[in-house]
């Protein structure tokens, strides 16, 4: 049984909950805790699209630094991989994910938001990659994917100064989706996700892992496993509802196989 970690289910959505008082401080237990809870997200069938939510005060307000003080280049050496791997198994999650971020998301829980495939922020909230000023960097996805969702000019601004980044600003440059007030953040979270967990299942998990997986390849290449997953499709039952249902002129009913 999880400490701080849970996966709550209901009506197809999977919402992962983040209780470390008083910050959500990420350490080595909350990480593989957080793993965890994204591997059985991705294994339940009936969960059809997750939400990460930290509370109604902190999604989540970066690493355990006094953990982290107490570590040498041989320590962090055997656990930066796995540290990378455990909030990035969000990202690897073949389902619609959101984070639904209140209060403060820095450093690991700036990375942990980047792992998802939206971000719904709190008005109040702030967001941030810190790490420059304990003399070091993000280490858990935070230099490659917040590169690629604001661009590395943007990327290096935040990073190399360090700076917390408001809600106005977190939208204008794309690092958000939505700014809602405080009290309707995981209310508009799970808006933002409901549609798709009536949806084609094998579908939506195709369309993330050809847009995820393009973005490191060629667009030749790109191409070509876009064709493969295309193709793919054309043995599920949702591909012969959806498209029988647009012959009849009536709305499909997917059943996720």
């Amino acid at each position: 049984m999880a400490e701080f970690v849970r996966l709550d289910v209901a009506d197809g959505i999977g919402t992962v909950r983040l209780d470390r008082p008083p910050m959500n401080a990420l350490n080595a237990q909350v990480q593989e805790e957080l793993r965890a809870a994204a591997d059985e997200a991705a294994a339940r069938a009936e969960v059809r699209a997750v939400i990460v939510h930290g509370g109604e005060k902190v999604f989540a307000a970066g690493a355990d630094i006094k953990q982290m003080l107490a570590m040498s280049y041989a320590d962090m050496s055997a656990r930066a991989e796995a540290l990378s791997s455990a909030l990035g198994a969000f990202a690897r999650i073949p389902k619609p994910v959101v984070a639904a971020i209140t209060g403060y998301a820095l450093g690991g829980g700036c990375e942990l938001a980047l792992a998802c495939d939206w971000r719904v922020m709190a008005a109040d909230a702030r967001l941030g990659q810190p790490e420059i000023t304990l003399g070091v960097i993000p280490g858990a996805g935070g230099t490659q994917r917040l590169a690629r969702l604001i661009g590395p000019a943007r990327a290096k601004d935040l990073i190399m100064s360090g700076r917390f980044v408001e809600a106005d600003e977190a939208l204008a440059i794309g690092l958000v989706d939505k700014v809602v007030p405080a009290a309707e953040v995981y209310d508009a979270a799970a808006a933002l996700v409901r549609p798709y967990t009536t949806g084609p299942a094998q579908a939506l998990r195709a369309a993330k892992l050809a847009i995820d997986g393009g973005l490191d390849l060629s667009l030749a290449s790109g191409l070509a496993w876009e064709s493969q997953l295309f193709t793919g499709l054309f043995a599920t039952d949702d591909r012969r509802e959806g498209m029988t249902a647009f012959v009849e002129k009536r709305k499909p009913t997917f059943t996720g196989q």
